[in-house]
C-alpha cells in the first residue's frame, strides 16, 4: 500500500484553494491510504467545505478494510463517501466515451501496475475511450484525467516508464493534449514507494491541472520516501518536452542543465550523421540448433554484451555459459552483418552503474571472418546494415559514453533498458564533429572518464 509519508506528500500538492465543494476520485484505493491522507490535509486549509469522495476497489477483501476505514474517518467538515466495488477502467472508459457520470475536482491515486495485451478486454475498453496504451497504470491515469472537470487537479503516483519510448506515445499524447504538467517529482531509487514489487523503474508523483494551459514545472527530487534531501527547481515547459520533439519525450531535468540542450552536441539526429541504429536481430532461444559454444568450420562470431569490456573485445570467450558463434548457412545469413566497424550498445543496464549508456566498439581485425551475428541484447549503429568507418565508430562510441550523454539519457529514461528508439531520437554532434572525436580516440588508446569528457566538451 502507498507507505504514509508518500500519501502525506502527495495530498500536499494539491492547490490550496478556497473550493466549498470537492468531488474526490481514489481509483485503485486499496485500504484508502490517499483518500485519508487527502482528508487530513484539506482539514487543516479549508473545513469549511463539503467533500464527496468516491474510492474504486475491485478487490473484495481490500474493499472491506477500505470501507472500515472511510466509516472511521473523522473530519471536522462535511464528509460523504461512496465505495465502488467494480473495474474502474471498464466503468471510467464507458463514462468518458458516452460523457456521462459524475466529474471530478481532485483525483489521488497509485494505480497498479500490470501490462495489457492487444486482445484484452481492458485494451478495448481503453481504446473506445480514446486511449490506446499498455499498462493499467497508463489507463487508470488516462481514464482519471478524462473524469476530471476543468481545472480539476490529478496527483499519481507512477512508474517513469511512460515519460520515453514507442507504446507509451499515444498516452503522453492523451494527457498532454488534457491537462497540463505542474509538478513531477522523482524518487532516485527503485522499489522505494511503487506499490507492487519487482517494478525495476523509477517512480514519479505526477501532478496534473485539466484544462489549464501549460506553463512552468516544478521537478523535485528526493533519494527516497523520508524526503530528507528534497531538492525542487522550476523549469519552462520546453525543457520537459521539446517542441521539436515528434515523440513527446518527458525529460525531468534535475538540474540547471540547459547546456545540454544549447550545445552544439546536440543538433543532428543519426540519420543527418548517416547512421542507423538496430536492435540485434539474432534472438538466441529462438535459434539454438544454430549457435555454437565454440568456432567451429561453417561458423561467424556470435557477439553478446559479455564479450565487450573497457579494454576491448573478448571474443571468443572462454567458459561462456551463452555462445561464441553462430552458423552461416542461408537461413542464418539474413540475421548476420557483414564484417567491419560497428558501435554496438547494450541494452539493459542497471541503474546503479556508472553509467545508464555503455557503448563499444566493434574492432574486424579481432576476427577472421566476413559476418558478423549480434545478439538481441546489443543495439547496433550501423549504416544501413553495412559497416561504418573506424573513426565514425570509435567517435560514436566516445560521445555516447560521455557524462553529458548519460546525464541527459537519464532525464527521460528511468528504467533498465536502452532501446533504439531512444538512441535513435537524441542529439548527436555534426559527422564532423564525430570522425574528430574518433581520430582522437584513436591516438589516446583508452581515455579515462575525465579525458573523454573533456573532449566532448570542447564540441559545444
Amino acid at each position: 500500500m502507498t507507505p504514509k509519508p508518500i500519501a502525506k506528500f502527495m495530498a500536499a500538492l494539491f492547490r490550496n484553494n478556497a473550493s466549498s465543494h470537492v468531488r474526490l476520485l481514489d481509483a485503485g484505493a486499496g485500504q484508502g491510504s490517499l483518500t485519508l491522507a487527502f482528508l487530513n490535509h484539506w482539514s487543516q486549509i479549508n473545513s469549511e467545505c463539503k467533500i464527496l469522495s468516491t474510492c474504486y476497489e475491485v478487490d473484495p477483501k481490500m474493499s472491506g478494510l477500505l470501507s472500515q476505514n472511510l466509516a472511521s474517518a473523522h473530519t471536522d467538515f462535511d464528509f460523504e463517501h461512496e465505495l465502488i466495488c467494480d473495474d474502474f477502467i471498464e466503468r471510467a472508459s464507458r463514462m468518458v466515451r458516452l460523457d456521462t457520470g459524475t466529474r471530478f475536482t481532485h483525483a489521488i491515486i497509485n494505480p497498479p501496475y500490470k501490462k495489457i495485451n492487444s486482445g484484452s478486454d481492458h485494451r478495448a475498453f481503453l481504446r473506445n475511450a480514446g486511449l490506446e496504451t499498455v499498462n493499467l497504470y497508463s489507463g487508470f491515469v488516462g481514464m482519471t484525467v478524462g473524469l476530471m472537470e476543468k481545472g480539476g487537479e490529478v496527483v499519481a503516483i507512477i512508474p517513469r516508464s511512460f515519460c520515453n519510448g514507442p507504446y507509451y506515445q499515444p498516452f503522453r499524447r492523451f494527457i498532454l493534449k488534457r491537462a497540463a504538467i505542474q509538478h513531477i517529482h522523482l524518487f532516485e531509487t527503485r522499489n522505494t514507494a511503487f506499490k507492487e514489487d519487482g517494478v525495476l523503474q523509477e517512480n514519479i508523483i505526477l501532478r496534473l491541472v485539466c484544462g489549464e494551459r501549460q506553463g512552468q514545472v516544478t521537478i523535485s527530487t528526493s533519494t527516497d520516501d523520508t524526503f530528507s534531501d528534497y531538492v525542487e527547481n522550476i523549469h519552462a515547459f520546453e525543457k520537459i518536452v521539446s517542441p521539436s520533439d515528434n515523440e513527446q519525450f518527458i525529460h525531468i531535468p534535475t538540474s540547471d542543465d540547459s547546456y545540454l540542450l544549447t550545445s552544439a552536441s546536440f543538433h543532428h539526429r543519426l540519420a543527418d550523421v548517416g547512421l542507423s541504429v538496430s536492435t540485434g536481430p539474432v534472438v538466441d532461444f529462438r535459434m539454438i540448433s544454430e549457435l555454437r559454444s565454440e568456432p567451429e568450420a561453417d561458423t561467424v562470431p556470435l557477439l553478446y554484451p559479455a564479450h565487450f569490456s573497457s579494454t576491448g573485445i573478448d571474443w571468443p570467450k572462454a567458459n561462456f555459459k551463452k555462445h561464441n558463434a553462430i552458423r552461416y548457412t542461408q537461413e542464418t545469413k539474413k540475421w548476420l552483418f557483414p564484417s567491419g566497424y560497428y558501435t554496438v550498445v547494450r541494452r539493459f543496464s542497471s541503474k546503479e552503474e556508472h553509467r545508464r549508456i555503455v557503448a563499444n566498439v566493434v574492432d574486424p581485425t579481432v576476427f577472421k571472418s566476413d559476418m558478423i551475428g549480434f545478439e538481441n541484447h546489443l543495439n547496433v549503429l550501423h549504416d544501413r546494415k553495412q559497416p561504418i568507418s573506424e573513426e565514425m565508430a570509435r567517435g560514436i562510441a566516445v560521445f555516447l559514453n560521455s557524462s553529458v550523454v548519460d546525464d541527459y539519457f537519464r532525464r527521460f529514461n528511468g528504467h533498465t533498458q536502452v532501446n533504439a528508439t531512444d538512441l535513435r531520437n537524441m542529439r548527436y554532434p555534426s559527422r564532423n564533429d564525430l570522425m574528430a572525436l574518433g581520430k582522437w580516440s584513436k591516438l589516446i588508446q583508452c581515455p579515462d572518464q575525465d579525458a573523454l569528457d573533456q573532449r566532448v566538451a570542447e564540441l559545444a
